[in-house]
C-alpha cells in the first residue's frame, strides 16, 4: 500500500468516527431520519421558478472577472518549460539565452526554487486539494512527460512565451512504465476509493453465471480523457507581506487556501483564495502545479504574477479520466431475472494519487441480481496522475454495464426497458438500505411516451431513411447523492429586511448563486432582492466543495442550520412584547420579511420591527449543519432514463445524433431553468464521450499526442441535435430541499444510450469508445 492510500484510510476512518459520534449529537433540526427540512412543505414562491442567472448581465456585458483578468501593479506574466520525457532526472538546464532575452524578470528552476512541503493529496485530509503527492520543482526528478522544469517570468505573456522556448534541458531517461498491458501482466493491485476497496460479492456469481440459461460475457473498454474547460487554468498571486492573496479559477477555495498554506509553511490564514467567476469545472479546476510555482516565483521574483495556461499546458500537468477495460457478464433466467451479474475490471493511476476510475459506482445499485460480483483493480504508470472528471466511475462504468443490458435484452428478446424494469431493485442491493427515493420506473414511463419509443423497431437495420440507418437505443443512468461536511455559513440580517449569506462555495456557470438565492428568499419569506449571496472567497465561512454533484446539498445544510440559528436570535431578541413572545423556533415560519406562528398566521411581525425594538441594526448569526448521516440511514441516488436515437450513413459510416431525451428523477428541482442547462451540458458531454473524445497517449514515450481542441474532439454546434428534458420533480424528505445533485447524471448513461441506438441502426456492437465511423464501415 502507497504513503498516499494509508493517508487516505486513516482520513477516512476519522470522517467514520466523527459520524458515528455525530449519530447521538445530531440536534432536532433537519436530521436523517428526523424532521424532513420545512422549506419542503412550507415555499414562498421562488423555489421551483424559472429564474435566470443572476450573475448573467455581468458575463454577457464583459465585466465578470475571471482568475486572468484580475491584476496587480507591477505584475509579470509567466510561462511554463515542459519535460520531454517520463522518467528520470535533469542533468543539465540552460536558461542563460532566457535570461538574457527581452523583458524577462527572471527563471525559476529546481536550482532556485523556494524550498516547499510536498502537496497534500485530496482525501488524506478534509482540506486538501492536491493532484499528487509529488514535489514541486524541488529537485532534478523526472515523473511524467509534461512536468514543469522551468518558469519563466516576463513583462509581458509573448515575452515570457518566447523566452521559454529557448531554454535547453538535457535529461539522464530511465525506463519508464508506460504500457497497459505490460502493467497488468506485472500485476494489479486492488482499487480504493474514498477509502475502501472497489470489491463487492454478493453469492458465487461466477457460478451462477455457469449455469444461468441465457448470458452474456463482454469486454468494454474506455480511453484516456482530458479537461476542455472553455476558461484556461489560471491564476493571479501577489505575496502582500506574509500573506498569499490567490485570484484563482476554483472549484475549492477553502481547500486550496489550506493546502497551499501547508505547502508554503504558512498558517491558513494567511492565505486568501477568491474566485468568483470559473468558466467550466468538471472536476479538473482543483489545485495543481501551476498554483505553487505561481506562487514560488512571485515569492523569487517579489512580484506578483499572472500564470495562464495554454491550452497544451492544461494537458500537460492536469489530471484527466484514465483508461478503462471492463467485462460485465450477466446470467439471466428466460424471464429476465438476473441470475448473477459480474463487472471487473482495470485501470491505470499512478503510485502518488489516489484517482482510479471507479468504474463499478454505478452497478451497486443499479440492479436487483441474486448474486454480484464487483471489482476495480489498478496498475500504476508513469503519467501524468488522474483525477476527478465529470461523474468518475458513472460515465463510462454506465456505458459498459448499459451496453451490456441491451445485449441481454436482445439475446432474451425482451424489450430493453422492460427488462431494466424487472430488475429494478427495491431497496439497495449492496447494503440493504432502503432507497430514500426511487422514482426511476416513473422516469422511464414519462420518457417513453413523450419520445415515442412504441415506434422502435426491434431487428437491428430495419429502419431506413436514404443512405441513412435509423435506429433508437436507451440506457439508465445513476449517481450517488454525497454531502461532504460544508461546514458553517454565515446570516446577517439588516434592519431594513436584507440578508446576506456568506459561504466559501463556488459559481462554475450551473447557477448556484441563483439557486441558492432563490432558496433563501424562500427560507426567510423575502424576495429575491432583498438576499445578497457572497461565495467564491476563502475567508467566508465554510470549506465546501464543488464536486461530486453535492454542492447544493452541503450549501442548503449550511443555510438551514444558520437559518435555524438565526430564527432563535430574532425570537430572542423580541422579547415579551412581541406577537412571537413564547415561541420555539420549531412553531414559526418565516413570511413576509419576518416570523409568524405556524398555526396562528396573524401571530406575526417583522424582522424591521424586532430589530426596531431591540435598537440594534443587524443580527448575525453563523452555524454548520450536522454530519451527513442521511447517507447512513438511507441508499440515496440520482437517477434517469436516457433515449437517444442515431442516424449512421450506410455509405460512409459516419454516426449522427439526430434526438436525444433524458428523464431524470434527481428530487426537487430548484430552479428548471439553470436545471435544464445542467442537464443538457451533461448529455452533450456525453455525446463527446461516445463518439470522439480520446486522448492519445504515446506509451513509447509517454506523451500526450493530441493536446490542442483542433486534435482532441469534443461536440461543437453542428454536433448537437435537439435535446429534451424531462423530470420528476419528486422531493426527496431526507436530503436539504428535497433536492438531488443534477450536475453529473446527464453525462451517466448517455454514452450507453447512444451506442445502443447505433446497434439498433446497424446490427454492429461497438465495445470500445469512441464509436469513430472506422468501427462501423
Amino acid at each position: 500500500m502507497s504513503i498516499v492510500e494509508d493517508a487516505r484510510q486513516l482520513a477516512q476512518g476519522a470522517m467514520q468516527g466523527a459520524m458515528a459520534k455525530a449519530v447521538a449529537l445530531a440536534p432536532d433540526s433537519w436530521v436523517p431520519g428526523g424532521k424532513p427540512d420545512p422549506l419542503i412543505a412550507r415555499q414562498h414562491g421562488h423555489v421551483g421558478k424559472p429564474v435566470s442567472r443572476l450573475d448573467g448581465p455581468l458575463k454577457v456585458s464583459g465585466t465578470a472577472r475571471f482568475a486572468a483578468e484580475f491584476s496587480f501593479d507591477n505584475m509579470v506574466y509567466g510561462a511554463l518549460v515542459y519535460s520531454t520525457i517520463a522518467k528520470g532526472r535533469i542533468v543539465e538546464i540552460d536558461t542563460g539565452e532566457a535570461e538574457a532575452a527581452p523583458g524577462v524578470v527572471t527563471v525559476m528552476t529546481h536550482r532556485n526554487a523556494p524550498r516547499l512541503n510536498p502537496p497534500p493529496v485530496f482525501l488524506s485530509n478534509p482540506k486538501a486539494a492536491g493532484g499528487d503527492t509529488l514535489p514541486v520543482m524541488q529537485d532534478d526528478r523526472i515523473h511524467w512527460n509534461g512536468e514543469p522544469v522551468a518558469v519563466v517570468l516576463a513583462q509581458t505573456q509573448e515575452q515570457a512565451d518566447h523566452a521559454a522556448s529557448l531554454i535547453r534541458v538535457r535529461y539522464a531517461e530511465e525506463t519508464a512504465l508506460l504500457g497497459f498491458e505490460e502493467a497488468k501482466a506485472r500485476g494489479t493491485r486492488q482499487g480504493l476509493f474514498m477509502g475502501p476497496p472497489l470489491h463487492n460479492e454478493i453469492g458465487e456469481a461466477e457460478a451462477a453465471l455457469a449455469a444461468a440459461p441465457v448470458k452474456v460475457d463482454a469486454t468494454y473498454r474506455t480511453p484516456r480523457h482530458n479537461h476542455n474547460a472553455i476558461e484556461l487554468h489560471a491564476v493571479t498571486v501577489a505575496w502582500q507581506g506574509e500573506t498569499l492573496r490567490v485570484h484563482d479559477a476554483s472549484q475549492l477555495v477553502a481547500h486550496t487556501a489550506w493546502s497551499m498554506a501547508q505547502i508554503f509553511g504558512i498558517d491558513a490564514a494567511q492565505v486568501v483564495i477568491t474566485s468568483p467567476f470559473v468558466g467550466g469545472g468538471f472536476g479538473g479546476k482543483c489545485m495543481w502545479q501551476h498554483h505553487i510555482l505561481a506562487a514560488a516565483a512571485a515569492k523569487v521574483a517579489g512580484r506578483p504574477v499572472r500564470l495562464v495556461l495554454s491550452r497544451e499546458g492544461v494537458y500537460r500537468i492536469v489530471g484527466g479520466r484514465s483508461l478503462t477495460e471492463q467485462r460485465v457478464a450477466l446470467g439471466a433466467s428466460p424471464d429476465g431475472k438476473l441470475k448473477a451479474l459480474i463487472h471487473t475490471g482495470t485501470t491505470a493511476k499512478t503510485a502518488d494519487n489516489v484517482m482510479p476510475e471507479p468504474f463499478i459506482m454505478p452497478t451497486r445499485s443499479a440492479y436487483a441480481a441474486e448474486t454480484m460480483l464487483l471489482d476495480v483493480q489498478t496498475v500504476e504508470l508513469d503519467m501524468l496522475a488522474n483525477t476527478f472528471m465529470r461523474a468518475p466511475g458513472e460515465a463510462v462504468g454506465t456505458f459498459a454495464l448499459e451496453s451490456a443490458i441491451d445485449e441481454l435484452a436482445e439475446a432474451l428478446a425482451i424489450d430493453p426497458i422492460e427488462l431494466r424494469m424487472r430488475n429494478d431493485p427495491e431497496k439497495d442491493p449492496i447494503s440493504g438500505l432502503p432507497f430514500s427515493s426511487h422514482n426511476l420506473a416513473e422516469a422511464y414511463r414519462a420518457g417513453a411516451e413523450r419520445f415515442g419509443w412504441g415506434a422502435r423497431a426491434a431487428r437491428p437495420g430495419a429502419v431506413r431513411d436514404g443512405e441513412w440507418l435509423v435506429g433508437m437505443g436507451c440506457a439508465t443512468g445513476t449517481y450517488p447523492y454525497y454531502r461532504m461536511p460544508g461546514g458553517a455559513a454565515r446570516i446577517t440580517l439588516r434592519s431594513d429586511g436584507h440578508a446576506t449569506i456568506d459561504i466559501a462555495a463556488h459559481e462554475m456557470g450551473m447557477g448556484t448563486a441563483t439557486a441558492q438565492t432563490q432558496v433563501a428568499a424562500d427560507r426567510l419569506g423575502l424576495e429575491l432582492d432583498a438576499i445578497t449571496f457572497n461565495y467564491g472567497d476563502s475567508t467566508l465561512p465554510g470549506v465546501v466543495l464543488a464536486g461530486g454533484s453535492q454542492q447544493t446539498a452541503s450549501i442548503g445544510a449550511s443555510v438551514i442550520a444558520a437559518h435555524h440559528a438565526l430564527v432563535k436570535e430574532l425570537l430572542k431578541t423580541a422579547g415579551n412584547d412581541s406577537p412571537l413572545a413564547g415561541l420555539e423556533p420549531d412553531q414559526v415560519a418565516s413570511r413576509d420579511g419576518g416570523l409568524c406562528k405556524l398555526d396562528d398566521p396573524a401571530r406575526y411581525e417583522s424582522y424591521a420591527s424586532i430589530l426596531r425594538r431591540a435598537q440594534r441594526d443587524t443580527i448575525c448569526v453563523e452555524a454548520s449543519p450536522p454530519q451527513p448521516l442521511e447517507t447512513m440511514h438511507w441508499s440515496m441516488h440520482s437517477h434517469c432514463a436516457m433515449f437517444c436515437e442515431v442516424r449512421v450513413n450506410a455509405v460512409t459510416g459516419e454516426p449522427r445524433v439526430s434526438r436525444f431525451l433524458g428523464s431524470f428523477d434527481c428530487g426537487r428541482i430548484l430552479n428548471p431553468k439553470t436545471a435544464s442547462s445542467q442537464f443538457r451540458g451533461g448529455i452533450i458531454m456525453g455525446l463527446g464521450l461516445a463518439l470522439m473524445e480520446e486522448t492519445l497517449f504515446d506509451e513509447r514515450n509517454g506523451r500526450i499526442m493530441n493536446p490542442s481542441l483542433a486534435d482532441y474532439h469534443v461536440p461543437v454546434h453542428m454536433d448537437v441535435p435537439d435535446i429534451d428534458v424531462i423530470w420528476t420533480d419528486i422531493a426527496d424528505p431526507h436530503t436539504p430541499m428535497g433536492a438531488h445533485g443534477i450536475g453529473e447524471i446527464g453525462i451517466t448513461g448517455t454514452g450507453a444510450a447512444i451506442a445502443n441506438a447505433i446497434y439498433n441502426a446497424t446490427g454492429k456492437r461497438v465495445r470500445d469508445l469512441p464509436i469513430t465511423l472506422d468501427k462501423l464501415l
